[in-house]
């Protein structure tokens, strides 16, 4: 018979797909303690585990590879991240618990758990990256046996992530200065797939992070395009810089909240070609627009009617990209769209830190800037 863990009708709908919901590795890290506390304490095995979360469901999880000594007990919870696409799904989040000298819940990191190296996140630089949600659970959980069972809350929790530390190459935690594995995440528990709360939530931990080091302004790229770019192009090392994927909105808005003075976005003019009508998430699903919108901007350039009905056919703006240089046009058409971009970048951020943008294409290379790139540069 299936284990059921409670998430069984727990589902999100995305693009009219039903999506499964799952847990996270901070869910486990909690669960795994709590039945290696109850098994330290019963002396028995115990094969699964009920935990209720902090946005209030209960679940029911599976323990695996259980350890049991006198003074010390092992065991592991297996991550499901439902069908986001997680590079943690299926590891073994694993427990090791024994009693401490010292009154409370002890938390460490173990083999395979990334060790902070930067200020600006939860944990001081030399901690386990275990965050404060996980912790606090962990501690619950445990505290919780304790009362149960009627024995003293002294005990030492060790978490730690076999294969972890591979898998971490696949996370955000190199950029974020963690070394040596996963971080132990969630805030409700309950993984949501395909969250975009969870992606913004990482951008902002970013800047976070480049303000605690004391950084006044950003350094932008929507994605892997633009590192390229500002690598190869610019000469400007790409690990200076944050990727904001679609959330260039959001990303104006963190910027305001904690202080920055400016960013300087390097993009690709597939990306910000929609900025300049206003777009602020630039995905597909949000808005599309580019052939009208770099329509619009050939128009006020001088193209003549027909021309604007071949933009307008487009699929890709490398090809409108390809019309306009047949038609000696390009120049003078990001002439017409690069201010609207400023415009819209500053009617977000109402003005409050300054915003320019570098925009590139992958055929035609550099295609133009604001007219404050240079200063801006000159902070980098």
């Amino acid at each position: 018979m299936e284990h059921r863990t409670g998430l069984e009708d727990r589902y999100v709908l995305k693009n009219n797909k039903r999506l499964r919901c799952g847990y996270t590795t901070g869910t486990c890290a909690a669960a795994a303690a709590k039945a290696a506390a109850l098994m330290l304490f019963l002396q028995k095995d115990i094969t699964e585990v009920n935990l209720v979360v902090p946005e209030g469901t209960c679940l029911h999880l599976a323990v695996e590879e259980i350890c049991r000594e006198q003074e010390e007990v092992s065991c592991a919870v297996r991550k499901d991240g439902g069908d986001d696409p997680d590079a943690t799904h299926g590891l073994l989040i694993f427990a090791r618990v024994k009693r401490s000298g010292l009154d409370g819940v002890q938390i460490t990191g173990g083999h395979g758990v990334g060790i902070v190296t930067k200020k600006g996140l939860w944990q001081p630089v030399g901690e386990a990256a275990i965050n404060r949600v996980p912790r606090e659970m962990i501690t619950c959980a445990v505290a919780e046996v304790c009362e149960e069972l009627e024995q003293p809350c002294r005990m030492a929790v060790e978490i730690s992530v076999p294969h972890g530390e591979e898998i971490a190459l696949r996370t955000f935690n190199p950029r974020l200065g963690i070394e040596g594995g996963i971080s132990i995440l969630g805030t409700s528990g309950i993984v949501v797939p395909m969250s975009e709360e969870a992606l913004i939530a990482s951008i902002r931990l970013e800047m976070e992070m480049k303000r605690a080091a004391g950084r006044e302004y950003l350094l932008v790229t929507p994605g892997n395009y633009g590192e390229d770019f500002l690598q190869k192009d610019m000469k400007i090392d790409a690990s200076d810089s944050i990727k904001c994927s679609n959330y260039v909105g959001e990303t104006l808005d963190i910027a305001v909240e904690l202080g920055f003075r400016g960013i300087l976005f390097v993009a690709h003019i597939g990306k910000f070609v929609k900025v300049s009508g206003g777009i602020m998430n630039t995905h597909s699903r949000e808005a599309d627009c580019r052939a009208e919108l770099m329509a619009a901007q050939a128009l006020r350039a001088g193209a003549d009617p027909e021309t604007v009905k071949k933009i307008l056919d487009t699929i890709t703006t490398e090809e409108a990209l390809d019309i306009l240089k047949e038609k000696n046009l390009t120049e003078r058409t990001m002439e017409m769209l690069l201010p609207r971009i400023h415009y819209y970048l500053q009617h977000r951020c109402g003005g409050a830190i300054k915003t320019e943008a570098v925009l590139f294409s992958s055929q035609h290379g550099y295609l133009g800037e604001t007219k404050g790139v240079a200063e801006l540069l000159a902070q980098f």
